[in-house]
C-alpha cells in the first residue's frame, strides 16, 4: 500500500472516530448528568432521613458498593432463595473462559486474584489462536452446506429459465437471509423470552457479541434468576456457530473479490491483445495503400544491356581504339526501358547506353554483365572526348 493511500486511510478513520465520539457525547452525556444529579438527590435525602450517618461514611459505603458490583457481587443475591447462587459457578465460569478464547470479553466478570489473573495470560495466548482454527474449519463447513443447500434452489430456478446472472444475485442474498434468520432474528426472540428484555436489547446483545465487541451490560445468564446451569454453554455454542457464519460470509466475499479480480485482468488482456491486433492491421493496411515512408535512395541502378558481337580482327594487327562519342542528353531521346527506377530520367540512361556501346567497340570486346542489384554513383563521370587524329599503335595487353 501506498503512503499516500494509507496516510488517507488514516485520515478517513479518524475522521470516522471523532464523528462517532460526536454523535455519542450527544446521546450519553445529557443521560450520564441527569443520573448523576439523581445520585445525589438520593444521597441527600438518605442523610436528611438518617442523621446520625454522616456524609463522610455515606460517601464510603457508596464507593465500596460500587467496587463489590465491579466485581461481580450482586445485591439480589443477599435474600434467601438466591443465598446459593455464584458468578463462578461450573457454567459461568465455562462461558467467562469462552468469552476469553473469542475475545469478546464482556467484563461484567473480572479476575481479582494475581493467580487469576497470570493464568489468564496463558490460557489467552494458546486458546485464541486454537479457537482461531476451529472457527475457520467450522465456518467452511458451515459455508459449504449452507450453499449446497442454496445450490438445490439454484438448479431449480435455472430450470425455470431463470438468467444466470440474477440466479447468482438471489443465491447471494438467500445466503445472508438464511444466516441472518438463524443465527440473529431467532436468538433475538429467545433472549427476549428467557432474559425478560425488550427487542431492541435483544438485538443489541446479539450484534455487540456476534462483533466481538461485548460490552457487558448487557449478558445472558447473567441474572441471578437464571439457575438452569446449562444456559450459558448454549449460549456459547451459539456464539460460535454465529461467529463461523459471518467468517463464511467474508470468506465468500473475498472469493468473489478474487474472482472478480482476476476476471478483470483477463478482460483487459484479452481487450489489450484486440487493440494491438487492431492497431497493427490498421498499419498494415495504411502501408500498402500509401506505401512505406524510406529516405529517397542515394544511388540509382542503371540498366545493363548486352553488347553487339565484335568484328572479326585481321590476325596480327592490334585492334584500333575508336573515339567516344559524349552525346549530351537530350529531352526527345526515347523513354527508358522498364527496368529503369521510376526516378530515373531518360536521356541519362540512354547517354549511359550509348557511351557503354562505344566502350565497348573501343576495346573490341563484350564487357561482362553487371550481376543485377549491383547500383552505380548516381552521376557518374562522363569521359572526355579524344581529339580525332592519327591513331598510334598501342602494345597487345595494355589496357586502353
Amino acid at each position: 500500500m501506498r503512503s499516500t493511500t494509507l496516510l488517507a486511510l488514516l485520515a478517513l478513520v479518524l475522521l470516522y472516530l471523532v464523528s462517532g465520539a460526536l454523535v455519542f457525547q450527544a446521546l450519553e452525556q445529557p443521560h450520564e448528568q441527569q443520573a448523576q444529579r439523581e445520585l445525589g438527590e438520593v444521597r441527600e435525602k438518605f442523610l436528611r432521613a438518617h442523621p446520625c450517618v454522616s456524609d463522610q461514611d455515606l460517601g464510603i459505603l457508596i464507593k465500596d458498593v460500587a467496587d463489590a458490583l465491579g466485581g461481580g457481587a450482586d445485591p439480589d443475591i443477599n435474600s434467601s432463595s438466591n443465598s446459593n447462587h455464584s458468578a463462578w459457578d461450573l457454567g459461568s465460569a465455562f462461558f467467562f473462559s469462552g468469552t476469553i478464547i473469542t475475545t469478546i470479553g464482556y467484563g461484567n466478570a473480572a479476575l481479582r486474584t494475581d493467580a487469576g489473573r497470570l493464568f489468564c495470560i496463558f490460557y489467552a495466548l494458546v486458546g485464541i489462536p486454537l479457537f482461531g482454527i476451529l472457527l475457520a474449519g467450522v465456518g467452511d463447513r458451515l459455508g459449504s452446506s449452507l450453499r449446497r443447500g442454496i445450490g438445490h434452489i439454484e438448479a431449480i430456478f435455472l430450470k425455470w429459465h431463470v438468467p444466470p446472472g440474477l440466479v447468482r444475485i438471489l443465491s447471494a442474498v438467500l445466503f445472508l437471509l438464511i444466516g441472518c434468520l438463524l443465527f440473529v432474528l431467532t436468538p433475538t426472540f429467545v433472549f427476549c423470552y428467557v432474559e425478560g428484555w425488550s427487542k431492541l436489547e435483544a438485538i443489541y446483545f446479539v450484534v455487540v457479541t456476534l462483533t466481538t465487541v461485548g460490552f457487558g451490560d448487557y449478558v445472558a445468564g447473567a441474572s441471578p434468576n437464571q439457575s438452569n446451569a446449562a444456559y450459558q454453554p448454549l449460549v456459547w455454542f451459539w456464539i460460535l456457530l454465529g461467529l463461523a457464519y459471518f467468517a463464511s460470509v467474508l470468506t465468500t466475499i473475498g472469493n468473489w473479490l478474487r474472482v472478480v479480480s482476476r476476471r478483470t485482468r483477463a478482460e483487459m488482456g484479452g481487450l489489450t491483445a484486440q487493440a494491438a491486433s487492431w492497431t497493427g492491421t490498421v498499419t498494415a493496411r495504411v502501408t500498402q495503400r500509401v506505401g512505406p515512408t524510406a529516405p529517397p535512395p542515394l544511388e540509382k541502378e542503371r540498366p545493363f544491356l548486352p553488347p553487339p558481337p565484335c568484328p572479326a580482327q585481321p590476325a596480327g594487327r592490334p585492334p584500333s581504339p575508336l573515339p567516344v562519342k559524349a552525346e549530351p542528353p537530350s529531352p526527345s531521346s526515347p523513354s527508358t526501358p522498364p527496368t529503369a527506377s521510376a526516378l530515373d530520367y531518360p536521356s541519362e540512361n540512354l547517354a549511359f547506353i550509348d557511351e557503354s556501346s562505344d566502350t565497348q567497340s573501343e576495346r573490341g570486346c563484350a564487357l561482362p554483365r553487371a550481376p543485377r542489384g549491383r547500383r552505380r554513383p548516381p552521376n557518374p563521370p562522363r569521359k572526355p572526348a579524344r581529339p580525332r587524329g592519327p591513331v598510334r599503335p598501342r602494345e597487345r595487353g595494355v589496357p586502353a
